[in-house]
């Protein structure tokens, strides 16, 4: 059974707005994302090990609430496509994770909204943008695992969302 209803996909491609919709339309809770509250209030460059402290505390969030029907403000899937993308590494953990993520289903969110700027975004470019939106989509089908493609404005996207979970109560 689906216990956790994941939002995906590359940097400002709307996950934390259809999100927080979602969490609020069918009063589910939310698990944040904590690279965001992580960096907000890190001063310098952050490291490798920065990244897998995010990614230990993001997961640790995910199995607090792992009995119940939940959204999820990102997953491993960002960890596993920022750790490939800035230290051309994969972290066996993360990995694991991922191959067991059986109860989720997962929302990819396309990257056909406008660019916000963002000082902890790293990615403007439409190219880099469309390379990693297919990382992420590669991503999922390698791992086998349940996802929609989320694209549109704002209102498709939450039509699309709320579809997808009422299939599922």
């Amino acid at each position: 059974m689906t216990k956790q209803i994941v939002i995906t996909g590359p940097e400002s491609s709307g996950k934390t707005t259809l999100a927080e919709h979602l969490s609020a339309k069918y009063s589910l809770p939310i698990i944040k994302e904590y690279a965001r509250e992580y960096l907000q209030n890190f001063e310098g460059d952050y490291t490798f090990e920065d990244v897998l402290t995010m990614a230990k505390k993001q997961l640790s969030y995910e199995q607090q609430l792992s009995d119940e029907l939940v959204i999820c403000d990102t997953d491993l899937t960002v960890f596993s496509i920022w750790i490939k993308e800035k230290y051309n590494q994969e972290v066996d953990w993360i990995n694991a994770h991922l191959a067991q993520a059986k109860n989720k289903i997962y929302l990819l969110c396309a990257i056909d909204l406008p660019w916000q700027e963002d000082a902890l975004r790293e990615h403007p470019r439409l190219e880099d943008r469309t390379r990693l939106f297919n990382e992420y989509q590669n991503l999922l089908e390698h791992f086998n695992l349940k996802y929609y493609i989320i694209s549109g404005d704002s209102t498709t996207r939450e039509k699309k969302g709320k579809e997808v979970i009422e299939s599922l109560i």
